[in-house]
């Protein structure tokens, strides 16, 4: 199977290993607060080229986010989800 520079489309689906069910790219793109999963490259590599693609769409401080560091462990990334909610409702309010 030759490997393509663009993602397939919406139609085309992987297992997440994550979440445990089949998802797309587009997903992937923009789970992390509108900045690809961490685990993107890991996924998706076999399936299109997906490093290229991500360094033309990406800025170097996106990328960073992205895939420059360690992921946060589970717990610190659902406390920091709660705290953005917080003040998501008190902004509303």
């Amino acid at each position: 199977m030759e490997r393509k520079p663009q993602p397939p489309g919406d139609t085309y689906r992987i297992r997440c290993p994550r979440l445990g069910h089949q998802i797309p790219f587009s997903y992937c793109r923009t789970e992390n607060r509108g900045l690809p999963c961490f685990k993107t490259l890991d996924c998706w590599f076999q399936h299109f080229e997906v490093e290229a693609y991500l360094r033309l769409e990406m800025t170097e401080e996106e990328w960073n986010k992205a895939f420059g560091g360690p992921p946060k462990p589970k717990m610190q990334s659902l406390l920091e989800l709660i705290e953005q909610a917080k003040k998501g409702l008190e902004e509303t309010s």
